[in-house]
């Protein structure tokens, strides 16, 4: 897939609702009756900092908001939803690792109720690298998590796993365990490449291990209007992928990183940020979807 540089006029040709700072809106969720099954979804690129904990956080935070019950599940060893929502890897006595070694273990003694209105999260830590090697003999070992997720999901709307960014056993069992994908995707050129082998990847769980799965979404990060590579990529994205991009693009900002740095979604450390709002237009729209009740 070559880039080219794009004369003026093409970048206008573009299709707005891609690149607008206000694409199309969705109607705000209705409240719900009662809480749980959940819905679970995996939060998946093999490629690093293209925005997955970002997303987790803010997501979760803007789906809460709206009254759903969240369940977030640091799946990544370097712990960053844990301290992006306030906790001290360090400090854990006992973390998701421990859940998935031990099956008789209570997921309850792993959950932690965080200082957020309807976010609970499950804990990571270094301990859980050593997790995808003690898993490689166990049988079974890539419905681990779906069977500790089984055990709280009905008392959750929404369960939102932010992967490592790796196609390892770790991320196959988040796959194995989730109703629905959504891949954050970086405007570079760059995180292009690796998505068809994501998507393969996919497609191979979905044949051998888990038929019921399905992609919600890409959604298009750290968007840059003021660039035309940015423009380009997300024009090629939306070719190829089509109605499975999200229309709402999260812009490039330092709020976020401002916002991780509080521990604590943007959705509450700058409520009336258009990075907050974008978010929140996220969590309409999935739900909009159907890929959250």
């Amino acid at each position: 897939m070559a880039i080219r540089e794009m004369n003026t006029q093409e970048a206008l040709d573009i299709p707005q609702q891609r690149t607008a700072n206000e694409p199309q809106d969705f109607p705000e969720p209705a409240p719900l009756a009662s809480h749980g099954p959940a819905r679970i979804i995996a939060m998946v690129n093999q490629k690093g900092g293209v925005g997955k904990t970002t997303s987790s956080i803010n997501l979760g935070a803007a789906l809460a908001a709206y009254g759903r019950k969240m369940l977030l599940v640091d799946f990544d060893p370097q712990g960053a939803l844990s301290v992006g929502l306030g906790l001290n890897p360090y400090e854990l006595d006992i973390s998701i690792y421990n859940l998935l070694m031990n099956p008789r273990l209570d997921p309850h003694e792993v959950i932690v109720e965080t200082e957020f209105d309807n976010i609970d999260i499950l804990p990571a830590n270094i301990d859980l690298s050593a997790a995808e090697v003690q898993l490689v003999g166990e049988v079974a070992r890539e419905q681990v998590l779906a069977r500790a997720l089984s055990k709280v999901a009905d008392e959750y709307d929404v369960i939102l796993i932010d992967c490592q960014p790796s196609l390892g056993l770790l991320t196959v069992n988040a796959l194995t365990a989730a109703h629905g994908v959504v891949i954050p995707l970086e405007t570079e050129f760059f995180a292009l490449r690796g998505v068809a082998l994501l998507v393969e990847t996919i497609e191979k769980v979905q044949d051998r291990l888990n038929p019921s799965l399905e992609v919600d979404g890409i959604l298009a990060t750290m968007f840059d209007s003021r660039t035309l590579h940015s423009k380009e990529v997300m024009s090629r994205v939306t070719e190829a992928f089509g109605d499975k991009v999200f229309e709402t693009v999260i812009n490039r900002t330092v709020k976020f990183p401002d916002a991780s740095v509080a521990a604590e979604p943007i959705t509450s450390f700058a409520p009336k940020h258009a990075g907050s709002e974008a978010y929140r237009r996220l969590a309409r729209e999935l739900i909009a979807r159907g890929g959250a009740p």
